[in-house]
């Protein structure tokens, strides 16, 4: 096996938080037949398979299935190139191209809503009713339950539930942010899971950009 590194994508202020990533940045040694099941034995929402970091060719596998797009993966593998010295203008995992960018200790990806994952998405009057979910809304497999707790600034809090993905709970969804951004029609920071923190704001041609810190935790040797 290639060498593994370990990212939390999305961390919150003071490096907290962050949904876990894997990412093999020599993934086209892993055959394809092997991924999925990488994927579902390491256990992270998301694995990534860089194919070609020059041109920023990636694939994408929950421990489920393998997703055309996801947020997470995005911003994290963009993260990556660039401290590994192989920054890119735009990563290409199978839905499209997507442009990324560093600023100010972040890094940002933009993408097109309709390459997310399904979502289905449940207002709730307060961050508290958020706080009380003990698993996803009945009849909800892929669902992110939200709470305004600053409307006037764009600031909400949300949980969101993917068992359709393999996934019990996320700790910080980007596509599932690109998708609630583009319906709500504007910036948003919102404060997902234990503690991480995910930037979103819609883009004038029709993608929606996410952004947040990134921390490496480990890399694991072949």
């Amino acid at each position: 096996m290639p060498e593994l590194h370990v990212l939390r994508v999305f961390c919150g202020e003071g490096g907290g938080g962050g949904n876990p990533l894997g990412v093999f940045l020599e993934g086209s040694e892993v055959g394809a037949e092997q991924r999925q099941g990488i994927a579902d034995e390491l256990g992270f929402s998301e694995t990534v398979f860089v194919d070609d970091g020059d041109r920023g060719e990636m694939r994408i596998f929950t421990p489920a299935v393998e997703l055309p797009f996801a947020g997470h993966p995005v911003v994290g593998t963009a993260w990556l190139l660039a401290r590994e010295g192989n920054a890119v203008a735009a990563l290409r995992p199978p839905a499209g191209e997507v442009p990324v960018r560093a600023d100010g200790g972040l890094t940002y990806a933009a993408a097109r809503p309709e390459w997310s994952p399904e979502f289905e998405f449940v207002q709730v009057s307060s961050p508290a009713d958020v706080e009380a979910l003990e698993g996803p809304p009945e009849g909800h497999d892929a669902v992110g339950v939200w709470a305004w707790v600053d409307e006037a600034a764009g600031i909400a809090r949300e949980r969101v539930f993917a068992p359709r993905y393999g996934i019990a709970e996320d700790e910080a969804t980007g596509s599932a942010a690109v998708t609630l951004s583009a319906r709500l029609g504007r910036g948003l920071d919102i404060r997902q899971g234990a503690g991480s923190r995910i930037l979103a704001r819609p883009l004038g041609d029709g993608m929606v950009e996410i952004g947040g810190r990134v921390e490496l935790d480990e890399v694991r040797s072949r």
